[in-house]
């Protein structure tokens, strides 16, 4: 075990201590996540996410004029391109699609909130107006902004509507236009009128929650940097597999095998050192981009486990195209094009969401998916608990990919590879 511990350090010194190994495993991450940060608004303002067809939910239990207006804002054809909605009766059903990620989204629009903004006949304002509800699907970060910007820019005008009514209700009783009988017919008229004008928001709230129960915010960074950093940890479990080819050519390691070193510990050793320097580059840019930009990424332990989970997920991968692959050569122009390649079809450039329905099927054979959706779910307030999916999925790839490769490598000898 000793030894095995060792040979793994030394790789990870090695990889370190190579400037342009360094450049890729770090600052072209950062690089790259600072572009796509300002392309995509995020230290500009910009909030352009492109999406569109994105599927949504409307439990509409009001029955009141506001009620209606959203569902019919929602199905209107302005939002045909940006918004596929679906009109159900049965929240608890709703929410259950939300949770088997089937939507992005449930606007749930309680009895009463009509009532509540511009009260009937008889009725005095509620101190406190009844609340819409949007619960959100962690995982769909981009279609759940574009729905909740919606969504609150319809609330502003509800509250302009509002407060717009009080105002000209006041004025004409102020000028003797109206009597006090008449106050609270033009009040509701001039409120419901008003209520479809922009405006901004300012007392009537949006619940926002997520199926954790609590409100969150989501910074876009929290998915683009670790697309950054799941991507670029496959150049560095491939930069180790093909470490290994260059000592079999220059014959280090038929050198280790006739010292009282098993295969076993030399393989072990070449593996654990692999998946050290894929960890320690990810919580590199993990730390640098919290203590850089602010970025939140989540429960502290549920990142840490997710970030080992991520790392030997990779490291399978580099393992098995090492076991495949028998020159220095066609490692780094393999694993360079399985990197973009990875990098695409998890979402480190394009949402996956974007993508037809079998191409995000295929996602799931890469690393980057699966770390992409824990790593979303993380920032978005998840916990431990909500990303043991993606945990056990890396896992499961890690061993069956390990799995294979001691299989090849048996075939062909660790001394020939």
């Amino acid at each position: 075990m000793r030894k095995l511990f060792l040979i793994a350090l030394k790789d990870l010194k090695l990889a370190f201590r190579d400037r342009a190994a360094l450049t890729l495993m770090l600052l072209a991450p950062f690089a790259l996540t600072i572009g796509m940060g300002l392309i995509t608004g995020r230290f500009s303002g910009n909030t352009n996410t492109g999406l569109s067809d994105i599927p949504l939910v409307l439990v509409n239990e009001d029955g009141g004029s506001l009620g209606n207006a959203l569902v019919e804002m929602m199905q209107s054809k302005d939002l045909e391109s940006l918004l596929e909605p679906q009109v159900m009766t049965d929240l608890p059903a709703a929410y259950a699609l939300v949770d088997e990620d089937k939507t992005a989204a449930v606007i749930y629009i309680p009895a009463g909130f009509s009532d509540s903004v511009i009260p009937a006949s008889g009725q005095s304002t509620p101190e406190e107006p009844v609340q819409i509800e949007l619960y959100l699907n962690p995982t769909r970060p981009n279609s759940v902004g574009v729905i909740k910007t919606i969504l609150e820019q319809f609330m502003s005008q509800v509250e302009v509507g509002r407060i717009g009514g009080q105002v000209v209700v006041t004025q004409l009783l102020t000028s003797g236009a109206i009597d006090i009988s008449q106050a609270e017919a033009v009040g509701r008229s001039m409120g419901e009128k008003q209520a479809n004008e922009a405006g901004q928001s300012s007392s009537i709230k949006l619940n926002r929650v997520t199926n954790s129960g609590e409100e969150v915010k989501f910074d876009i960074l929290a998915y683009l940097a670790p697309g950054m950093a799941l991507m670029f940890l496959m150049f560095t479990v491939s930069y180790g597999g093909r470490s290994m080819l260059v000592e079999q050519a220059a014959g280090t390691l038929p050198r280790m095998l006739t010292s009282p070193t098993t295969t076993a510990q030399v393989l072990g050793g070449k593996v654990f050192g692999i998946f050290l320097t894929g960890a320690a580059q990810m919580l590199i840019l993990i730390f640098g981009t919290t203590l850089l930009f602010r970025l939140d990424w989540g429960a502290p332990f549920a990142v840490f486990v997710l970030v080992l989970a991520a790392a030997l997920g990779a490291t399978g991968w580099g393992i098995f195209l090492t076991a495949l692959l028998k020159t220095p050569g066609q490692a780094s122009a393999i694993g360079s094009a399985v990197m973009l390649i990875f990098g695409i079809l998890g979402g480190s450039f394009i949402n996956v969401e974007m993508m037809p329905d079998w191409i995000q099927f295929i996602s799931r054979i890469t690393p980057n998916r699966w770390g992409l959706d824990g790593f979303t779910t993380l920032a978005l307030g998840g916990g431990f608990a909500n990303i043991l999916t993606p945990i056990i999925g890396l896992l499961a790839m890690a061993a069956i990919l390990f799995v294979i490769s001691v299989v090849i490598f048996s075939r062909r000898g660790i001394g020939r590879l």
